[in-house]
């Protein structure tokens, strides 16, 4: 089997949709015989920060010496991005490979009535490989939720990670701060440990309490003295424990998802279950790397692309550019899904725009272009929309050259994924 017919038959499981719930992924890895037994893990939830917190994670365990596999959603712009081995995708011929012995497997059960879900076989593929790699440790990242999560078939983890919760996808997980955090704390199991970002206080108490219920000890991200040295575009000189170095993701909400790193890595050392010392938690935390999180592709002019969608990674986004470009005018590139909280979003983004250019996503999710532009309308004076993501860039390149501005653009990961290798290659010339 190719690379591109593998990757054929995992998208034809699109069609199936999203759907909640574990039978399904448990008939499927029991038929390749469970190989996510035969691994260990830092599982990971919440609504945002998940993906930079693993990607610390990773890197810090990397550099100690650990085969590690990863596992984090969506990609950005390879497929690969999702199933990793010390933080490189793993190798076409492997996915292709894997999923020449494991999809005759989901074709055998839908002929039984089981209809397996794109995600959950790509879920179930990370196992596969991971395990056949004879991985040290899988940092594993949920997709949607936590308790229903496709994810959350797995033993008690070394340790359960909660990032900051906040509304999305309120549709399935709940339309309140505290449900959506019952679902998160799904992946919080007896035998383990708990870590937590700084949240809201309604999600806090929901946290403290499923801990307290199963008995698992709980760890607060700000237990961890983390001393902030300067900050940038580039990321954030730091101190910790001593040591001096770089975290390679900008932001103050980057600290906040060190501090819930560094707080999961101590608490496995105490335990005695890793061996990450302060040099390999340096090294992999200046080499972590999150595309789209705040990402710096172009300095003159600056172009930023960030992935926020949600009122959360908004204001962190909005948070960040008031600090670094307090005098920039900003020409915004954004399209959005159209089940996200697009009306608080925009919002939060009251008069921070010189320019709006709004843009269709390749998504059946998606809010047309000209609708999202409508609703901007009330938050920024020059708004239009674009029949293509790669004219509007354009435009605001062209703009924010011309008056010493920058460009950013945010709204999607979806967007981000398809927009990013056109400002790479543009920026080039």
């Amino acid at each position: 089997m190719t690379y591109d017919s593998a990757l054929e038959k995992i998208h034809s499981l699109l069609t199936f949709g999203s759907r909640p719930g574990l039978d399904r992924v448990k008939k499927l890895l029991r038929e390749l015989g469970d190989p996510q037994d035969r691994l260990k893990y830092i599982h990971v939830a919440g609504t945002n920060g998940k993906g930079s917190v693993c990607a610390m994670l990773s890197s810090a365990l990397v550099e100690a010496g650990y085969k590690t596999g990863l596992f984090i959603s969506p990609y950005i712009t390879d497929f690969r991005e999702r199933i990793q081995i010390n933080n490189v995708p793993v190798g076409r011929d492997v996915l292709a490979d894997a999923v020449e012995k494991t999809f005759p497997t989901v074709e055998q059960l839908r002929e039984n009535g089981v209809i397996i879900t794109e995600f959950e076989y790509v879920n179930a593929l990370q196992f596969y490989i991971h395990a056949n790699a004879e991985c040290d440790i899988v940092v594993l990242e949920t997709g949607m939720g936590g308790l229903l999560d496709c994810t959350n078939v797995i033993k008690p983890p070394l340790c359960s990670v909660i990032t900051t919760i906040g509304l999305d996808h309120t549709a399935v997980l709940g339309d309140t701060i505290e449900k959506i955090a019952e679902q998160k704390c799904g992946i919080i199991k007896s035998g383990s440990v708990a870590i937590t970002s700084a949240q809201d206080e309604r999600a806090l108490e929901v946290i403290e309490h499923t801990a307290k219920e199963l008995g698992v000890p709980l760890i607060r991200s700000d237990s961890v003295a983390l001393e902030v040295i300067s900050q940038s575009l580039r990321g954030s000189e730091v101190r910790f424990k001593g040591k001096a170095f770089t975290i390679g993701l900008s932001g103050d909400h980057q600290i906040e998802n060190a501090k819930t790193a560094l707080a999961a890595l101590e608490a496995l050392n105490k335990k005695q279950l890793i061996s990450v010392g302060i040099n390999s938690i340096a090294d992999g935390f200046g080499k972590a790397v999150n595309p789209a999180r705040l990402e710096l592709l172009g300095d003159d002019p600056i172009v930023l692309l960030d992935g926020a969608h949600n009122p959360n990674g908004i204001e962190a986004l909005k948070k960040a550019v008031g600090r670094f470009l307090p005098d920039k005018k900003l020409f915004c590139v954004t399209g959005m899904l159209a089940d996200k909280d697009i009306d608080s979003s925009i919002r939060l983004l009251n008069g921070v725009f010189e320019s709006v250019y709004t843009v269709p996503v390749n998504n059946p999710r998606a809010i047309s272009a000209e609708a999202l532009a409508e609703k901007y309308k009330s938050a920024c004076a020059d708004v239009k929309s674009f029949a293509r993501a790669e004219e509007a860039f354009d435009e605001a390149l062209s703009k924010a050259s011309e008056e010493n501005g920058a460009v950013l653009i945010c709204g999607s990961l979806y967007l981000a994924g398809e927009i990013r290798p056109y400002i790479i290659s543009r920026l080039k010339k």
